[in-house]
């Protein structure tokens, strides 16, 4: 993925005019120069390879893993060690980067209650634990800036009236008008907190240990940019802004998707492309699909990656009625407003599945039937507050393998592996960058008991892992952890040999039958073609390729899941079968060396 230039000596040009419209013009030229010496501090403190000079962009060798730091567990070494060997064995050459989830000291919801944003839990490890894996893999790290924990300094420091800290934390009267706020969780808006100047009702938007930052004190942004810039010291290839959408507040509005908000993104960008252009923004918003793609801004000012949040339900819908209709038609709409973004494309997260991003591309009945199938594999639902009191299904906490292929006792592992097998290739198979979950990566089923016992619905898709039996389980032939770790691990190698399935190649998304998801993408500056084709239903379909170009006798096949098959001037897909062709005008290149 090509990158626009750094900001170099237009940098001043590009921060005036977006602290004037968070903070006004005289307090703007105050802040600039305290922001530029926070810049200079850390310019020399960044790594040469995201400093500048020849950055590498995104290509097919591109993949990610999404893992929590204490997520495999042996005896006698840290986590975060047993993750990096774990992930130095099986991935290297595989997965390019990992996502680590939070790691810092945190008081809640799995990491994401920062009590310390210069600090690794030492239950998880220390910074050089993570510095061991980021020598093999790009790291993702998660800039957790909406809130941070209750319990930690700061917000302790702010209930202590310390004067540095009495404006950190969003405050509003009990009695105010916040009807019109748009709240992703049926939990309180405001929490109460006793302190020495009494009590102060202080703004929760995900949990009552989650005090949300006030962005309108200059303060905070300034704490939250050195968090940043310390993510990039440290090594940091992708910078995850979670929940950012809610960043700004303003009592008579949604207090979301703000003009401010958007405002702090590209100030973030600016920022970073000034000090470490090496380093991309992924944006977090799991939110309905055309707001989520303003937070590209025009293309090169805001994330150059967001997470592409509608593909994991619209994928389930497709599996659920064995029709791609919706997927596709979706899909074709699919545009990039540059070529220096690209969407992050999931199934699975640590989370569950969105329905939000959803709404308004499937209807009410469609989204009702993804949570009768969700409860049926075991699942759980979270629910949302709407503006009239009532709730709303807002996210289906169940693990993906389950949700496509519900566990039953007994059952063979071979339908549920090619269900998830072919789910994950439509998902190889678009533009943009791919990111695995940990447990889709392992062939994993849910933990509805760990979800019981700790009363959170997110712990059904959380199971932390004994290294030893998981990599058993890994090796065992004809096992569900096997049939998809070896199904996946073919489909990656597949993807790395192709140009055409760099992030911004061109991309056809083809309506040939309703069964089939089928997707040609392009050499960026070639004309060799990969087309890949997805059955989402229990039927074979048969595909005449004479009609496509070019003709059926130059294809060959890259990768196929369920014994499908070219033959005859026929694409034969089998039942949740795929099929990857590749036109035989010019050779795959070698697989480069790994690394």
């Amino acid at each position: 993925m090509p990158q626009p230039p750094a900001a170099g000596n237009s940098m001043n040009a590009a921060l005036q005019p977006l602290l004037a419209l968070l903070y006004g013009e005289t307090a703007a030229r105050t802040l600039q120069p305290r922001l530029h010496s926070i810049l200079a501090a850390f310019r020399p403190r960044i790594p040469a390879a995201l400093a500048g000079g020849a950055r590498r962009c995104l290509s097919q060798r591109d993949a990610l893993a999404i893992v929590y730091p204490g997520q495999v567990r042996a005896p006698g070494a840290t986590p975060l060690r047993t993750l990096a060997d774990l992930a130095g064995r099986h991935w290297r050459g595989l997965i390019s980067g990992i996502h680590l989830l939070p790691f810092h000291p945190s008081s809640s919801d799995d990491g994401f209650s920062v009590k310390d944003y210069q600090a690794v839990d030492p239950g998880w490890g220390t910074w050089e634990d993570i510095a061991r894996l980021g020598a093999d893999f790009d790291l993702m790290v998660d800039a957790v800036f909406n809130h941070v924990s209750a319990q930690g300094q700061w917000f302790r420091d702010f209930l202590a009236g310390d004067p540095r800290y009495r404006d950190f934390f969003v405050t509003a009267e009990p009695d105010a008008d916040l009807s019109g706020v748009v709240r992703p969780r049926a939990l309180p808006l405001l929490t109460p907190f006793p302190g020495a100047e009494g009590l102060r009702h202080v703004w929760t938007t995900f949990s009552a240990d989650q005090a949300d930052l006030n962005y309108k004190n200059p303060e905070v942004l300034l704490a939250v940019i050195d968090a940043l810039l310390r993510y990039a010291s440290r090594g940091a290839r992708f910078i995850r802004l979670d929940a950012v959408a809610f960043l700004w507040k303003d009592p008579g509005t949604p207090c979301i998707h703000l003009p401010q908000t958007h405002a702090l993104v590209r100030l973030m960008r600016a920022v970073l492309d000034d000090v470490a252009p090496g380093v991309l923004l992924v944006t977090e918003t799991n939110v309905p699909h055309l707001d989520n793609l303003t937070y590209f801004g025009d293309g090169t000012n805001e994330a150059q990656l967001v997470y592409n949040f509608a593909l994991p339900p619209l994928v389930l819908h497709a599996f659920q009625t064995g029709n791609a209709l919706v997927l596709t038609r979706w899909a074709r709409s699919l545009a990039l407003p540059s070529p220096h973004s690209a969407f992050l494309n999931f199934l699975a997260s640590h989370d569950g599945i969105g329905l939000n991003p959803a709404r308004g591309i499937l209807g009410d009945a469609d989204l009702d039937a993804l949570v009768a199938r969700a409860l049926e594999g075991g699942g759980l639902i979270s629910y949302k507050h709407l503006s009239d009191s009532s709730k709303a299904p807002y996210e289906l906490n169940v693990n993906y393998l389950d949700a496509l292929s519900p566990p039953a006792p007994d059952a063979p592992a071979e339908p549920a592996a090619r269900k998830a097998l072919t789910a994950h290739a439509i998902m190889l198979s678009l533009q943009g960058v791919p990111a695995f979950y940990f447990h889709s990566l392992v062939g994993s089923r849910g933990d509805p008991a760990g979800a019981r016992a700790s009363g959170i619905p997110r712990r059904i898709n959380r199971q932390p892992l004994d290294r030893t039996r998981l990599e058993f389980e890994l090796a065992e032939p004809g096992s569900l952890r096997a049939l998809v770790w070896a199904g996946l691990s073919a489909l990656l190698r597949a993807r790395r040999r192709h140009a055409a399935f760099a992030p911004v190649a061109p991309q056809e998304v083809l309506e040939l039958d309703f069964r089939l998801f089928a997707v040609r993408r392009r050499e960026p500056e070639a004309t060799r073609t990969v087309l890949c084709l997805h059955n989402v239903s229990a039927k074979t379909v048969a595909v005449p390729l004479g009609t496509l170009s070019p003709p059926a006798s130059r294809w060959e096949t890259v990768a196929a899941v369920a014994g499908s098959a070219l033959a005859g001037g026929l694409a034969r897909l089998e039942p949740f079968g795929s099929l990857w062709l590749a036109d035989r005008a010019a050779p795959p290149p070698p697989e480069p060396a790994a690394g």
